[in-house]
């Protein structure tokens, strides 16, 4: 497994990283100790995680994914061959069971959240720190226009990097990112940390697939070449939309039909379940699975420092892992960029 720098930090991450969110809901923690024990013998030494996991989002279940990582890391004492990242929540008062629904990246809220994740990892330290999504009004999670009439009391960014700062002067954190940014949202981070002596951004960790190349059109790519700021792409099946299996079988056992209709609208869209199709069908032209072009797709991408992948099964690991061996032809990525300027960014 290829590894490479992050960003302009010195940690060296395999181009694939594992996903942890279905870790207790649609995973055990046995099935989560047999995922990541197969990950680290096929050379992934990438974990990522988040004090709201799993997904969906719940009290009773919040905290089991970072727990089930510790209980492994204890068992296994592998926590020097790994790089681990895990994520603090932003404002969602419907969270009301993370800090009484008033999560935020001010000074208490991240200090609390780091705290948490850190005895739940069973560890003195998280490699990279991300801010899950931003204290600021920014169109996220499916919705893509900007809305100056939803803006919102947020954090300054400046504050936010001071106790982040301090917390890597106190050896509780490596490195930061970011998640679900903008190119604005980049710039200004960088901006402030050299402003003030704080810590540089290694990464962000936003939305790629083939149904949103958003970070392709937003000049997000250029943003972070110029800035060596490295692209965790997340989701790079769509949740499972781009795997076919719920073209093949409306009723397969996946995210979308688990749970609650409506609760990830952008892979239902019309659009992206036409793209998905169009994509399964040029896959299978080529002898490739709908789930190897998708991924096969994610990983040659020159912007693309390491590809976010999850599974429930470790048939299903083993068979997106295996991916990143194929390369595509000149053929089917240019039949792909054919479909892609007929349905632009469907599942963004």
């Amino acid at each position: 497994m290829d590894k490479i720098l992050l960003g302009s930090s010195p940690l060296e991450v395999s181009k694939i990283c594992l996903g942890t969110m279905t870790f207790g809901e649609q995973n055990s923690e046995a099935e989560a100790h047999s995922q990541l024990d197969y990950a680290l013998e096929r050379g992934i030494n990438f974990i990522d995680t988040a004090e709201m996991y799993p997904v969906m989002a719940s009290a009773e279940t919040q905290g089991s994914t970072e727990r089930y990582i510790g209980s492994w890391l204890k068992k296994s004492g592998k926590r020097s061959e790994v790089v681990l990242a895990s994520k603090v929540a932003g404002p969602n008062a419907q969270m009301h069971w993370i800090r009484s629904g008033k999560s935020n990246h001010d000074a208490a809220n991240i200090r609390a959240a780091v705290e948490g994740s850190l005895r739940r990892l069973q560890t003195d330290h998280i490699d990279l720190y991300q801010l899950h999504w931003p204290s600021r009004n920014l169109p996220i999670f499916g919705a893509s226009v900007f809305e100056p009439r939803k803006e919102r009391a947020s954090v300054a960014i400046e504050d936010t990097l001071a106790v982040l700062g301090k917390l890597v002067e106190e050896g509780k954190i490596g490195h930061v990112g970011v998640s679900n940014e903008s190119s604005w949202g980049v710039c200004e981070y960088i901006k402030q940390a050299e402003l003030h002596g704080l810590p540089r951004i290694a990464s962000i960790q936003n939305l790629y697939n083939l149904t949103a190349r958003h970070y392709e059109t937003s000049l997000l790519d250029e943003t972070c070449h110029r800035e060596n700021v490295g692209l965790l792409a997340y989701s790079p099946l769509a949740f499972g939309q781009l795997t076919a299996k719920y073209l093949d079988d409306p009723q397969a056992r996946g995210r979308l039909t688990i749970f609650p209709a409506g609760w990830s609208p952008r892979y239902i869209r019309p659009a992206t379940i036409e793209a998905a199709r169009q994509y399964a069908a040029l896959a299978r032209e080529h002898g490739l699975t709908p789930a190897q072009l998708a991924l096969a797709w994610c990983y040659s991408r020159w912007f693309v420092a390491s590809t976010i992948i999850g599974a429930t099964s470790l048939e299903q690991l083993q068979h997106n892992i295996d991916a990143y061996d194929i390369k595509l032809s000149h053929e089917v990525i240019k039949a792909v960029d054919a479909i892609h300027a007929v349905l632009t960014n469907p599942g963004q």
